[in-house]
């Protein structure tokens, strides 16, 4: 039977991954980032489809670091000259180029960090701007599915397909890509819970994935604190001084922070 204990099994053990196996790889991480920040730099956060939600989890919110930057697909309307229009179809992700033109879009600058977040890893519109990221010299962190980029590398060496070397077997994805890469904890497919006629409900990703991304900010801002400075970190701006507390932080960076989603 399937009822909501089936799914809080899984959902605990994936957390329990991240919380121990996955501690030493966040504090790695979390250092990279330090570093760039200290550094003058932002995290620039980048996810396509659901995982989108994590990307936003890093960026303009209370308690979060300040300087955290939201790269998405919707970029290209928002700050280009391509129509939202263009980029309804769920499978744009999977389409090439993209990266290159969001980057173009974005002001990056040399000790900017990459958080990139992505179930599968694979698809284009990831894969290329984890490339991008890595051959302009800026360290890269993946938010991933371990089995699922080894589900998906096996099912490409059983259908033939060449490999390049490149990631996990198969062609690129993201975990062959980054500096520091943090497994999710989520299955092949994301869903966790079989159903018995094929198929699977519940995902896994964007509940260890915000995990993960708060468990980042509580990395950073450690170091900030060790270090005798003053963390750049969000206030509410529902209490006294907060809005005026972010402005100042945020005049730092100009518009190299964008807030993410409306």
């Amino acid at each position: 039977m399937i009822n909501q204990s089936t799914y809080a099994d899984v959902a605990r053990a994936a957390v329990e991954l991240v919380l121990g196996a996955e501690r030493a790889a966040i504090e790695r991480a979390g250092r990279l980032l330090y570093d760039g920040l200290r550094a003058g730099g932002v995290v620039q956060a980048y996810g396509t489809g659901h995982s989108r939600a994590i990307a936003l989890e890093l960026v303009g919110r209370a308690g979060g670091l300040v300087p955290a930057n939201q790269l998405g697909i919707r970029d290209l309307a928002y700050y280009g000259d391509a129509s939202l229009q263009d980029l309804l179809d769920p499978k744009t992700e999977r389409r090439p180029g993209l990266a290159s033109r969001i980057w173009e879009l974005a002001g990056i600058a040399p000790a900017d960090v990459f958080v990139i977040i992505s179930n599968s890893g694979g698809n284009a519109a990831i894969v290329e701007m984890a490339r991008l990221a890595g051959e302009r010299g800026h360290p890269v962190i993946a938010i991933t599915s371990r089995a699922h980029t080894a589900e998906a590398a096996a099912r490409e060496r059983a259908a033939g397909r060449a490999s390049d070397g490149v990631a996990s077997g198969g062609r690129a994805r993201l975990d062959g890509l980054a500096d520091v890469v943090i497994d999710n904890g989520a299955p092949y497919g994301d869903a966790a819970v079989p159903l018995p006629g094929g198929g699977a409900v519940c995902p896994v990703s964007n509940l260890t994935g915000i995990l993960i991304a708060q468990l980042l900010v509580a990395e950073v801002t450690g170091r900030f604190l060790a270090a005798g400075q003053e963390p750049p970190v969000y206030r509410s701006a529902n209490t006294p001084g907060g809005d005026a507390h972010n402005e100042r932080l945020l005049a730092a960076y100009g518009g190299r922070v964008r807030l993410g989603d409306a």
